[in-house]
């Protein structure tokens, strides 16, 4: 059976799925359920200074009959009495040893408001801390959350404040919302932090009502922008994830990162981890379906492990970052075309649209026969030596494995861009990059 047990910075976790800091992780009520169904770990939603939150605070994207592939939300930190947030962590931790609780944390920009902080969390017995500079509504606007984890310099400013006073691990919660998230990472290893994690929403507006013209969600007739979550930011989060993990100033201070945005299954987590996350935090996926989906993380994962032979999570954390590259060292010899099964067709000619109307023009109907004799269906047929191997028609495609990208020999030499720009620099002038395309041989489009 495969071991899902996790150390994260000297933080023990009995595995990789954590609460993130958010309305699941608001009380010791929630947090010992979640336990208690097999989360390993839970960051309490965020404590500090005293706030107000409004009504309504939701906003959904829903996509043909799914609801919440994305959560726009504009609630600020915890919203109850930091004495009664306290008191309960103390009792999480008494009562879970062998869980991880860590607490986020998140003051106006002071050093002895940060440091007394973090002291009066330090008496409960908490894990560690997650330093949150990354909310990207309502505390942003008093000088807190993403407006400091948007300047490195103040990253780096309250993490040596707060690495001066704490004993326990400090996490620093990244924000997405900057053009360089690698900055601020730098910043935080500058400071001294213990681990990162990322990404924090991204700020957004969810939609106009188109009746009444208003702002979703809608606050007393008023809206404005939130932080978005949910299953469609997975992609950005895997790209920001994956451009910290690899950042080799990251990589020298050894820190772990917690991976979260858009986290619904197991396989979600093992793409986080295998691009570098040690843990794995989820929010709106519980708020949409519920603390039990950890049983079937718990499962997947331990099944994927041992078909793969994997004995610990540190063993794939990780092992796709080598497989990142840029654009200019990709295989311009590289060729696919794609290949339809006439058995697995169903005639919806989807591909035959997408390739005429937006693609390159290689995909003709042609009327199909079935048992030798011609029917009024029409089959789409690949002219394959005009097709670039875009992989746009299988995307489309209903049906799996109905359209696959085969890879074929051209002859064409496998060289890369940067390779051919640095053999032959004129060819960047396009009419001598027509001239090299025919001498090589390579398909341009």
């Amino acid at each position: 059976m495969a071991n899902l047990e996790i150390d994260f910075c000297g933080i023990k976790s009995p595995n990789p799925f954590w609460l993130a800091s958010a309305p699941p992780a608001n009380s010791a009520y929630q947090v010992q359920k979640a336990f208690e169904q097999g989360w390993g770990g839970a960051v309490w939603k965020t404590i500090g200074a005293p706030v107000l939150n409004v009504c309504n605070r939701y906003g959904t994207m829903d996509y043909k009959g799914r609801k919440i592939i994305g959560l726009n939300n504009v609630e600020l930190i915890s919203d109850r009495p930091i004495d009664l947030n306290l008191r309960e962590i103390a009792e999480v931790k008494r009562n879970f040893p062998n869980h991880a609780v860590i607490v986020s944390v998140m003051v106006e920009s002071e050093k002895k408001a940060w440091q007394d902080i973090v002291k009066r969390v330090e008496e409960t017995g908490a894990d560690g801390f997650e330093l949150n500079f990354g909310c990207p509504h309502g505390m942003s606007e008093r000088g807190m959350g993403s407006a400091m984890g948007q300047v490195p310099e103040y990253t780096c400013m309250v993490t040596e404040w707060v690495m001066e006073v704490a004993t326990r691990p400090v996490i620093v919660k990244l924000t997405p919302n900057i053009t360089d998230i690698v900055q601020p990472a730098r910043a935080a290893v500058k400071g001294g932090a213990s681990a990162l994690s990322l990404i924090n929403t991204i700020n957004s507006i969810m939609g106009v009502d188109l009746d009444s013209f208003e702002i979703k969600p809608n606050v007393g007739g008023k809206g404005g922008h939130g932080g978005y979550a949910g299953a469609a930011v997975k992609p950005i989060a895997l790209h920001l994830l994956s451009a910290v993990a690899s950042d080799l100033e990251v990589q020298r201070a050894r820190l772990p990162i917690s991976g979260i945005g858009g986290v619904e299954n197991w396989r979600d987590c093992v793409e986080f981890m295998l691009l570098g996350a040690t843990s794995v935090q989820v929010c709106t996926a519980v708020m949409k379906w519920g603390f039990r989906i950890v049983e079937d993380m718990i499962d997947g994962m331990s099944n994927w492990m041992d078909d793969k032979g994997f004995q610990s999570v540190n063993d794939f954390i990780g092992a796709s970052l080598p497989r990142i590259s840029s654009f200019g060292d990709f295989d311009l010899g590289f060729q696919t075309v794609a290949r339809i099964n006439p058995d697995k067709c169903i005639h919806c000619n989807l591909c035959y649209i997408a390739c005429n109307d937006a693609a390159h023009q290689c995909i003709d109907l042609k009327s199909a026969k079935l048992n030798g004799e011609v029917t009024s269906a029409l089959q789409p047929v690949v002219r394959e030596e005009d097709c670039v191997g875009c992989d746009l028609c299988a995307n489309v495609c209903p049906v799996d494995d109905c359209i696959t990208m085969v890879e074929i020999d051209t002859g064409r030499p496998h060289i890369t861009w940067n390779e051919l720009t640095k053999r032959r620099p004129e060819v960047l002038e396009w009419d001598k990059m027509e001239a090299y395309r025919k001498e090589a041989n390579i398909h341009i489009h």
